[in-house]
């Protein structure tokens, strides 16, 4: 009687794109290089594991230790078509995992070692940096708080305070919003002092000057500012109430306005087209106004002097939302003022004129009206006879009866509207290399660094929730999940790249589910993955021989891989051999 034949199916999935795009940035090399593997290990080195276990997390948006080594065991075949040795029972056990973020942890070898991958993806990718992005978020969890420990109570961008925290810095590269260097400090650390340390970490790992950081308001403390320039780097952030008084930003609006020379500033959505109204004019996005200022400060006790572009930026859509909170108060104000002198069970209303003035005073200055309405309190006094009674002679009673009207002041309410939707930029970038049009595009772009910020603490990496309790472990994690969305970003970077230097190029459909004739120029790199969805590997173990199938690749997948610079080898020679000795 015959033997059975032994069948063994795999999910392969984007498993071999992920491994192949990873091995071209050089990761496991790098690795190894910067954290060795001590004499007596055995099996795979760590690089190797963070290659699988970086697969693992993107393939299956899960960054937990224990689910990994199931995951590797039902995939023997596709990673041992990559792997410098076959896989062992003992790789990538909890334990071995463990170990990674604990080496991934130490602060002089992870330096070394981002510095070395960033010039490494530098080449690769024939980079030319320019903007770099720096920004922060928070990570909670059910974590016990220590005295010195990282998880500490803070303010929550999670809007979470009620529970522990981490603080993550994190600096990105434009355009491609890959991250190029990550500090994690304890949750309640407040943000400003954080950018300095990052930027310098910047500055040595990309190893060059000349940069232009892009922050929000953190950013904006003179002596940021100051040291930014003094190291040769430029800067761009808005000023904050704290470093431009509301006084001085009234002044600003105001010679803005009377300048009659606000610059339009329309911008092009994703493909570089611009957006068009209903009447086919470009949608006004901004307009701006600027000046300049020099400014002195001391860094290192040296006198640093230079000139500081302010531009007065008046956004349309936040003057809309603005607006709409105004008449919201004004509305609401209105609404009080009617109902001051009604008369309520248990309400307070004020008796006297005394009492009612500072009533109203009140609502204005609650409600921010002070000026924009015309409220006006009239008393009118009566006088009534009460009869004489038991004794008491009569006498003559004067009362008086409150009576409150607002209208709005129509001139203030437009002055004021005008003035609604201002931000100030500053900015030490001389004007031919960023004109006027260009630092508010540049800005608004900061969604550039949102964008990371979400793949990390969202689909597919899910850095909250953190199933870690340890110091060194949370570091390691966060610092592996940014080599992650570094992978994740030069995927989707290639891909776009590609299309748009080949404008000749159809442009790619059937990434949407549900939507097969959507196209697109800007894939994502999830969108992508997913693409790769269904594959699967079937192995067929014969007496004699061994025979694998692989679900042919479809055109979408084939036109893929050639996008990113990957053949489509990497899927095929899993089924190169078709018989083989069992």
């Amino acid at each position: 009687m015959s033997e059975q034949p032994i069948v063994h199916t795999e999910r392969v999935d984007d498993v071999p794109l992920l491994l192949v795009h990873m091995q071209r940035l050089g990761l496991p090399t790098i690795l190894d290089t910067h954290f060795p593997a001590h004499g007596n290990h055995r099996g795979l080195s760590l690089g190797w594991m963070v290659l699988v276990w970086l697969a693992h997390m993107l393939s299956r948006a899960d960054h937990r230790l224990n689910r990994v080594r199931p995951w590797a065991d039902q995939l023997q075949t596709t990673l041992n078509a990559v792997l410098p040795t076959a896989l062992r029972p003992t790789d990538l056990t909890d334990d071995r995992l463990a170990d990674v973020l604990h080496a991934l942890s130490d602060d002089d070898a992870w330096a070394a070692c981002e510095g070395a991958l960033n010039q490494h993806i530098l080449r690769v990718y024939d980079l030319n940096p320019s903007t770099v992005r720096v920004d922060s978020t928070t990570a909670s969890g059910y974590w016990e708080v220590t005295e010195d420990g990282l998880f500490q109570f803070g303010h929550s961008k999670d809007h979470r305070p009620d529970l522990p925290q981490v603080q993550v810095m994190l600096a990105t590269l434009d355009p491609l919003g890959m991250p190029v260097a990550v500090d994690v400090v304890p949750g309640q650390r407040s943000d400003d002092p954080l950018y300095l340390p990052i930027i310098d970490r910047v500055r040595a790992s990309l190893g060059r000057t000349g940069l232009l950081y892009v922050g929000d308001s953190k950013l904006g403390p003179l002596d940021t500012r100051a040291q930014i320039h003094h190291a040769g780097d430029a800067y761009l952030c808005p000023v904050g109430k704290l470093q431009l008084p509301a006084t001085a930003v009234e002044a600003l609006i105001t010679q803005a306005l009377a300048s009659g020379a606000l610059r339009r500033i329309s911008r092009p959505d994703a493909d570089g087209q611009p957006v068009l109204d209903t009447h086919g004019q470009p949608v006004i996005h901004a307009e701006a106004w600027e000046t300049s200022v020099d400014l002195t400060a001391t860094v290192d006790g040296e006198a640093v002097t230079w000139t500081e572009r302010r531009i007065v930026v008046r956004s349309p859509a936040l003057q809309a939302r603005q607006q709409h909170a105004l008449e919201r108060r004004l509305a609401d104000a209105e609404a009080d003022l009617s109902d001051l002198l009604v008369a309520r069970r248990g309400k307070v209303r004020p008796t006297t004129p005394d009492e009612a003035e500072t009533a109203i005073a009140a609502i204005l200055e609650r409600h921010a009206v002070g000026g924009l309405l015309d409220v006006t309190l009239t008393a009118t006094a009566h006088t009534r006879t009460m009869r004489a009674y038991r004794g008491q002679p009569a006498r003559e009673e004067t009362t008086s009866t409150l009576e409150v009207t607002s209208t709005r002041v129509d001139a203030a309410i437009t002055a004021a509207v005008a003035r609604l939707g201002w931000r100030v930029y500053a900015t030490n970038r001389p004007v031919a290399d960023l004109d006027t049009t260009q630092v508010v595009l540049a800005y608004r772009d900061q969604y550039l660094v949102e964008h990371p910020m979400g793949r990390l603490k969202g689909a597919p990496l899910s850095l909250s929730p953190v199933y870690l309790s340890r110091d060194d472990h949370v570091i390691g994690l966060v610092r592996l999940l940014t080599i992650a969305v570094r992978v994740l970003s030069l995927l989707e970077y290639g891909i776009r790249r590609n299309l748009a230097e080949a404008p000749q190029e159809e442009p790619l459909q059937g990434l949407y589910a549900g939507q097969p004739n959507r196209t697109t120029r800007r894939p994502t790199a999830e969108r992508v993955l997913e693409a790769f969805r269904n594959l699967t590997l079937t192995v067929v173990a014969l007496p004699n021989q061994v025979i694998r199938h692989l679900t042919p690749l479809t055109t979408l997948q084939q036109r893929l891989l050639a996008l990113a610079g990957l053949e489509d080898t990497c899927y095929l020679r899993l089924v190169a051999h078709s018989s083989e000795p069992p």
